[in-house]
């Protein structure tokens, strides 16, 4: 059996049983870049809108309560995983018009949920409609970037979770190996004695300031434009409803969501998601550093340095005998690669939000929560299969402390810079602890 919707532009044959309508139809045809979908945890989020929406509408008593009570009935078909997410959801992640595709999509999936609720057919609009039951006050300028917040703020707390069992990790390997000697150094370069323990602890430091910046910067995500329908000035959308809308989202979400003080700035400027972006960044940067460090502390095991040995999770090469790679500390750097990538993306997106909107927020929906979501698996990763059963080699670290002269640094201060140079240049590392012991008993 078939059904025909129509629109401003066309009519359209759609399967009976199909859950989407016209809008969506469309968008499949226009933006068949067979590529990624769209975020779940997007959509997910984008019902959790629809479904506050519906829910003061209930409360305040304005309109039909059947029609709300089903629309929040299809929302939680969505939520609780009653529905085919990819038979419902088939929209490609990079849309033209600023989401209107996404938030239309759901609009015709929950208006056809709750007609079947009702016991109606899906198409029968009469009854309930996309536009002006499900999205009604809404627009999808103040939906979407409301939902991509709630998502972000989600897969924001997973991932500090996720930096804080990294940064337990860091800090259990500075306490258990604060007494393992080694060679520090600077720009590849023998420098001066320093412990396993002590770099470890500063890479606990580098976790615990990404800890923060990630924590503080959801103070800005919490700012949302829900009810300010296209530009910020609430157009179509009644007064009650603004103020209930944002009570019941935070009821939902247990988000500590508030009206952002001037709608129509959330409506037009991404810099908050800029930020967030930035911030994710800074931590991907943190993470490349100490994954290379881990690499070349590892390389080896016989031709390198080998002061840490890398957990051995496989077989590294395909002619190469018995060699294993460090492909845990590769992934990390390339998740790192990845995000700083997207964070270009963001960038560049959220600089051309012209005038009242930006036509390129699901760009910037879909590379952020990637970021997020890649990074969360990517810190867990590391921590379980590289951090935690990294081990040492204390004869490795004492070999090349002992080879260098890295301890010449810390008689300049009584014999001066020149004078340690050329006991160093001139002589052994043995020869030169005992010249430059000499020259001290001398000076005492």
């Amino acid at each position: 059996m078939r059904r025909t919707e129509k629109d401003i532009l066309v009519t359209k044959e759609l399967s009976e049983e199909t859950l989407y309508g016209i809008n969506t139809a469309r968008a499949l045809e226009n933006f068949a870049l067979g590529q990624k979908k769209m975020n779940r945890e997007l959509v997910r989020a984008i019902v959790i809108v629809k479904k506050a929406a519906a829910g003061t509408y209930l409360k305040l008593k304005i309109g039909n309560e059947d029609v709300e009570s089903a629309i929040i009935n299809a929302c939680d078909h969505i939520l609780n995983h009653e529905c085919d997410m990819e038979a419902c959801f088939p929209l490609q992640a990079l849309q033209g018009g600023a989401g209107t595709s996404a938030n239309m999509n759901v609009n015709e999936v929950l208006a056809n949920l709750a007609l079947l609720e009702m016991g109606r057919k899906p198409g029968e609009y009469d009854v309930i409609h996309p536009l002006d039951d499900v999205n009604r006050g809404q627009s999808t300028n103040d939906v979407y970037p409301t939902a991509l917040r709630i998502a972000a703020i989600r897969q924001l707390r997973l991932l500090s979770d996720a930096c804080a069992k990294l940064q337990t990790a860091f800090q259990e390997k500075e306490n258990l190996w604060q007494d393992v000697e080694k060679l520090g150094r600077t720009e590849l370069m023998d420098a001066v004695p320093v412990t396993l323990g002590e770099e470890f602890g500063a890479y606990a430091q580098a976790l615990a300031r990404d800890r923060w910046r990630l924590y503080k910067v959801e103070e800005r995500l919490r700012q949302v434009n829900i009810g300010g329908t296209a530009v910020g000035l609430s157009t179509n959308a009644d007064r009650k409803y603004r103020f209930g809308v944002i009570e019941e989202l935070r009821r939902l979400t247990g988000y500590g969501l508030a009206a952002a003080e001037y709608p129509m700035d959330i409506t037009q400027n991404n810099d908050v998601f800029v930020e967030v972006s930035g911030l994710i960044k800074a931590l991907v940067v943190n993470l490349m550093k100490i994954a290379n460090d881990l690499r070349l502390m590892n390389s080896g095991p016989n031709g390198g340095l080998g002061e840490v040995v890398l957990p051995k999770v496989q077989q590294g090469s395909t002619i190469m005998p018995g060699k294993v790679n460090p492909v845990m500390a590769e992934m990390t750097m390339q998740c790192a690669i990845k995000v700083i990538a997207n964070d270009t993306a963001i960038t560049m997106a959220a600089a051309h939000g012209e005038f009242e909107l930006n036509a390129f927020m699901p760009l910037i929906a879909d590379s952020l929560l990637e970021s997020l979501e890649l990074m969360t698996s990517s810190v867990q990763l590391f921590r379980e299969k590289c951090i935690e059963p990294l081990q040492v080699n204390e004869m490795n670290c004492r070999k090349y402390l002992e080879a260098s002269s890295a301890f010449a640094a810390s008689y300049v201060p009584a014999l001066g810079y020149d004078q340690v140079s050329r006991i160093i240049r001139d002589c052994s590392p043995e020869e030169a602890v005992k010249e430059l012991k000499k020259c001290l008993e001398q000076k005492e």
